[in-house]
């Protein structure tokens, strides 16, 4: 199984943590990674963008000039693509980009991203995270000692306002919980920070 050094809020080893090797050590698979990553960021589009196409546009249907003899190209109505005011080619519409995924695949990739983090040892395992008071200088001077300055992703086990409030003005940290964790915040983090109890609560639901 692998292993993986629990440290304190100083960044002092405290000692030391068997994870599961379902989730931690499992097969890397960039394709079903890539399939969810694609299917979040397209879930956050709103598809509400829309144009009009020549046939909507107000406007036109008399015949701008006769057919022949003006030396002109031939036109019909002056709400063409080519004139101003006309409709536009091939207009967008609203519509809704979600690309369904497998729960399958979701688990895949999700294992597929802790693991591929680990070994590129960019998970940090902290005891617990306690701060006195919701001071964003507090929780900066705590990632300072942890090694995680940039683009931290802090991972609680359950509702903690008080670092919710003090992470939420920095801006290369972020906080989330082990029920909302996914596979585009694990990847786009620089350092996954979690608790022990958030390690242990990831293994009890996906392994």
């Amino acid at each position: 199984m692998p292993k993986i050094a629990v440290v304190n809020m100083e960044g002092q080893q405290v000692g030391e943590m068997e994870l599961s090797e379902e989730i931690f050590a499992s097969t890397v698979n960039e394709a079903a990674m890539h399939l969810v990553v694609r299917s979040y960021l397209a879930a956050q589009r709103q598809g509400t963008q829309s144009a009009k196409t020549r046939g909507e546009v107000r406007g036109g249907g008399r015949k701008i000039y006769r057919q022949k003899g003006t030396g002109n190209a031939r036109h019909h109505g002056n709400r063409a693509p080519q004139f101003k005011h006309g409709g536009v080619v091939f207009a967008p519409k609203p519509r809704d980009y979600v690309i369904a995924v497998p729960k399958k695949v979701r688990r895949l990739a999700f294992k597929s991203a802790m693991t591929s983090k680990l070994n590129a040892g960019e998970i940090i395992v902290v005891d617990e995270l306690k701060l006195a008071q919701a001071k964003t200088k507090l929780m900066a001077q705590t990632l300072t000692k942890l090694g995680a300055t940039r683009k931290a992703l802090v991972v609680l086990p359950q509702v903690d306002e008080t670092v919710v409030r003090a992470t939420a003005n920095l801006a290369e940290a972020a906080t989330t919980y082990v029920n909302t964790l996914n596979v585009y915040d694990i990847l786009n983090a620089g350092k996954l920070v979690l608790t022990r109890a958030a390690v242990e609560s990831v293994e009890e639901v996906y392994a």
